[in-house]
């Protein structure tokens, strides 16, 4: 009985290390959960499917109509059509 009770903690000890300290363990799972928050905090998803919609919508629109051509050329190249006068007003 005593050589029975030796071989089972043996056993006992060889699964808790291997089950906390060995490959693939507990410690590997917590380290690779805290990369994985790591990056999902730098990255931050949710911004980034925010920013890609708003760059996907405006692409739509520079595609599909001349009114959003006709503004992203005034307000960021300070074009203005035939016949119009600019006024440009300081402070």
């Amino acid at each position: 009985m005593n050589k029975l009770n030796c071989i089972l903690v043996a056993l006992l000890a060889w699964l808790q290390y291997s089950l906390w300290l060995g490959k693939n363990g507990i410690c590997d799972l917590i380290n690779i959960h805290n990369t994985i928050i790591l990056y999902k905090n730098i990255n931050n998803i949710d911004q980034l499917k925010v920013r890609n919609n708003q760059l996907l919508y405006e692409i739509y629109d520079l595609l599909h109509g001349y009114e959003a051509i006709e503004e992203r050329s005034r307000y960021d190249l300070g074009m203005i059509k035939h016949g119009e006068t600019f006024y440009l007003i300081t402070l």
